[in-house]
């Protein structure tokens, strides 16, 4: 088995890296729908975010009496996944406990991610098991970065269409990337918000516990990309301007609160598994063609 795996389904092509399990291109038609690196501004392209997602306090976590070395989003983009299932537009990629990881989460678990490719979709659900003897605290998240623009020559004209009307207030990150406790106003139209450079001038825009079960990221043209929701309750928006590209992130978990120091279980919007528990949360991505320009 090759560090790459591809998937086919009539017009679209997708290759997944066994390093990360990160989808590295899903082409629709030939067009290209994901960012491609570049180490000057994010060396990645769809990396998963496990056991949590955002930064930690002093890049570490504790649990018990022992403090572990674990940072932003986690180890799974680091770590090599095994292929357990493929075949021509599906696979499954697992990753389970060991010593390296045991020495940055102290837990036994099974991290597995299912991609499968439809003609114009790509599913992604993520699977946790907790195959250890004590609760397991966990998060877990998934982070592609998309073409912006999607369509046409420039990022303007691009929105977000939210499920439902969302809270436009969004949380403060300090510089340490924690939580902090204020929160500031975006342009948030009920459920619309237009696309700028000035929006992440700052900080992503992370959207807790949304009442959405998904959202439209439209190009001014129609052209038009649907990611829908199953056990995400987080979303987060992410650039880096004047880079090309649009994070569109969801997410089980959140960053640490610039006040939290306690353990990991604690930490608010961890789950917890029991021994034997298993979770699955799912994502479809949908691409919707401008119809006029394919005709």
């Amino acid at each position: 088995m090759t560090g790459l795996v591809r998937l086919r389904s009539g017009p679209s092509v997708a290759d997944i890296s066994v390093d990360g399990a990160e989808i590295l291109h899903w082409n629709v038609s030939d067009r290209a729908l994901l960012w491609s690196p570049d180490r000057a501004v994010w060396p990645e392209t769809a990396p998963l975010l496990f056991p949590v997602v955002g930064w930690t306090r002093n890049a570490q976590i504790r649990v018990g009496e022992a403090s572990y070395p674990l940072g932003l989003h986690g180890f799974a983009r680091s770590q090599r996944f095994c292929v357990v299932r493929l075949n021509r537009s599906s696979v499954r990629l697992v990753l389970d406990s060991n010593p390296r990881t045991l020495a940055l989460y102290p837990f036994c678990f099974r991290f597995s991610v299912d991609y499968v490719l439809h003609d114009r979709a790509l599913t992604i659900t993520l699977n946790v098991s907790n195959r250890g003897f004590e609760p397991m605290p966990y998060a877990c998240g998934l982070h592609p970065g998309f073409r912006w623009p999607l369509s046409g020559a420039t990022q303007s004209g691009h929105r977000i269409l939210f499920d439902a009307p969302e809270e436009p207030h969004v949380p403060l990150i300090t510089r340490d990337g924690l939580f902090a406790s204020g929160t500031r106003l975006v342009p948030l139209d009920e459920n619309r918000l237009e696309l700028t450079s000035a929006l992440f001038a700052q900080e992503a825009l992370c959207f807790l516990n949304v009442k959405s079960q998904g959202l439209l990221y439209e190009a001014s043209d129609g052209t038009a990309l649907r990611m829908g929701l199953t056990d995400f309750p987080h979303i987060a928006l992410w650039s880096k301007p004047p880079a090309s590209f649009l994070a569109i992130e969801a997410w089980t978990g959140h960053g640490d609160p610039e006040t939290f120091s306690g353990d990991l279980s604690a930490k608010p919007s961890m789950r917890i598994l029991p021994p034997g528990g298993s979770a699955s949360h799912e994502a479809v991505f949908r691409f919707q063609p401008n119809v006029e320009a394919t005709c």
